[in-house]
């Protein structure tokens, strides 16, 4: 099965007005969104109209939805307010994926603040994320996506190894699933770019939460180096880690078809280049 190629889009103005007129135009055959401010704590309801002719128009077409959570959620925060407002913005995205039709909801990781250990940030973690995931209990609720981040700071979960105590911290929950990004793996230290690279990582992953529990990948190249713990995304083969990377992580079998989703720098014109170049590296 062909791994779908697409892209986040856009949305101010209407998820299908904007989202998807867009999508088309950068020939994205999946779409990330997000449903409220990246940066910000409100929780908005959204339009029934725009949500129900979005969701009409991606199940008619085929295409794969995701929803990317706030950035400032952090289940490992030392401060009570940050832990209360994350676990209110992350129920708001699972509600709004699951509206939407959306089959994942990204999270980045997180780390531990306030100089806490990463044991007792993880123990806060499987106190806050577990009771969300018993609460998906419609058929239709999107899986919770865990995104590794780039290391920075005291991050709870960057290399592949740290998915290990993260999901085992969540009892291995079955609604839980990963979002690779390929910049961030590669800043967290495996080296993508290296022969037989790709296959390292992607098998490390399978044996560290098993088969199948890679449901996404962000496809991003990276401006820095193996090991930089910096996240900074470059388009696809204008970085480090290279073109021939993206055609072996889509031919190995743990991610057989499995949507690739770019955020990459530039105008729509650079982000259909990406799509483009993606989907003629995708093994047939």
């Amino acid at each position: 099965m062909r791994n779908p190629v697409g892209a986040h889009v856009p949305v101010a103005g209407g998820l299908a007005r904007t989202g998807l007129a867009y999508a088309r135009e950068i020939g994205a055959e999946t779409v990330q969104v997000f449903v409220a401010n990246p940066r910000g704590w409100a929780t908005p309801p959204g339009s029934p109209t725009q949500d129900d002719r979005f969701r009409a128009e991606c199940a008619d077409g085929g295409i794969p939805v995701y929803v990317h959570a706030p950035y400032l959620i952090n289940f490992g925060s030392h401060t009570p307010a940050t832990a209360e407002k994350s676990v209110e913005s992350m129920r708001h995205s699972l509600r709004r994926g699951r509206e939407i039709g959306a089959l994942g909801v990204v999270v980045h990781t997180g780390s531990a603040t306030g100089g806490r250990s990463r044991e007792m940030a993880l123990r806060q973690v499987r106190e806050l994320v577990l009771p969300l995931l018993d609460e998906l209990t419609h058929d239709d609720d999107p899986q919770l996506l865990l995104e590794p981040t780039a290391g920075q700071g005291f991050s709870l979960c960057s290399s592949v190894d740290d998915l290990g105590s993260y999901f085992a911290a969540l009892d291995a929950h079955p609604r839980l699933a990963v979002c690779l990004d390929t910049c961030h793996v590669f800043a967290a230290g495996h080296d993508l770019a290296a022969s037989g690279g790709v296959k390292e990582t992607l098998d490390l992953l399978v044996d560290t939460v098993g088969q199948g529990r890679l449901k996404l990948v962000h496809a991003n190249d990276s401006k820095e180096s193996v090991g930089s713990h910096r996240d900074r995304h470059a388009n696809i083969g204008a970085g480090h880690i290279g073109e021939v990377a993206f055609a072996e992580l889509m031919a190995h079998p743990a991610a057989e078809g499995v949507p690739l989703v770019i955020e990459t720098p530039g105008p729509q014109e650079a982000y259909a280049a990406d799509v483009a170049r993606l989907k003629r590296l995708r093994p047939p």
